[in-house]
């Protein structure tokens, strides 16, 4: 794909997502004329990303076959790591949200229960570090 493909690409994605919203902006705001910008932007935006992805994978293979195996399963290496940390992240997150909001109903009627609260808020985030860790291990597989 070449170099004016690719910025008529990026110029397209961004006009996608900035003329509806900016149309929606500049008119009264209602909740139909709202849907209606939203609507327009999903399809608008997604037509880009379908067209863009045909662009990409419509010409033809310039890497060489036996060096295909490594670059896919390093690929996939990088996906594992990522995935663990993004999946371990909201877990965590969501996790610390309803520990946090319990310790702070617990703590505002006895404040006693500081130091329990507490550790049920740090064992939740403990599970981020553990993706972070796993994604580490297997980066050092690579």
């Amino acid at each position: 794909m070449s170099l004016t493909v690719k910025i008529l690409l990026a110029i397209a994605l961004i006009l996608s997502i900035v003329i509806p919203f900016g149309a929606f902006a500049a008119g009264a705001k209602t909740r139909k004329r709202y849907k209606t910008c939203l609507a327009i932007n999903v399809f608008l935006f997604f037509g880009t990303l379908i067209f863009s992805a045909v662009c990409m994978f419509s010409g033809t293979a310039q890497a060489a076959q036996e060096s295909s195996a490594a670059v896919s399963s390093a690929g996939l290496g990088y996906i594992a790591a990522a995935l663990s940390t993004g999946l371990s992240g909201i877990g965590g997150g969501i996790a610390v949200s309803a520990a946090a909001s319990a310790a702070l109903g617990a703590i505002s009627e006895d404040s006693s229960v500081f130091g329990k609260s507490l550790i049920f808020a740090g064992l939740a985030e403990g599970v981020c570090l553990y993706g972070l860790i796993i994604s580490f291990m297997i980066l050092g597989q690579l």
